[in-house]
């Protein structure tokens, strides 16, 4: 499940994926757009700082804007930085792969088979939906995989 954390996240930077070159929004601002909690956006902002998606200045024209392309940041990568692996199953993970304890046959797992399925569609679409497709309105899942396949 997705956590509040990354969704907030994804929602702060929706919306300075909006904001024209140049342009950058105080946190305050990006709390009160998306009825977020302010407190709890400046750890989130300050994590995608040091992950190198957003930059920020201080000052009266200060704030928030990202530091590359809203077209070349995907949900999937936001959703690793804040909540980790996408792997259901810590066997099934690239990042932080580890054998399950009561694992007997990996090759042979059903669990497994099903839950690969279930991780391949997942990542597919969360890496192939960019900040920039979900403005555009291309956020039904079926378009998705239509594309990409």
């Amino acid at each position: 499940m997705l956590s509040q954390k990354a969704k907030y996240a994804l929602q702060a930077l929706l919306v300075l994926a909006e904001l024209d070159e140049g342009q950058s929004l105080m946190i305050g601002d990006i709390a009160e757009r998306q009825r977020l909690p302010k407190r709890f956006l400046e750890q989130i902002l300050l994590d995608l700082k040091h992950q190198g998606v957003v930059q920020s200045w201080r000052g009266k024209n200060g704030g928030y804007a990202l530091l590359k392309p809203a077209d070349r940041i995907s949900f999937g990568e936001i959703v690793r930085i804040i909540d980790g692996p996408l792997a259901p199953l810590p066997c099934l993970s690239r990042m932080a792969y580890r054998r399950c304890e009561e694992c007997v046959d990996e090759e042979r797992c059903a669990v497994r088979k099903v839950f690969a399925k279930v991780h391949d569609a997942t990542t597919e679409i969360l890496d192939g939906m960019t900040l920039a497709r979900a403005l555009q309105g291309a956020g039904d899942a079926r378009e998705l995989l239509r594309s990409a396949g």
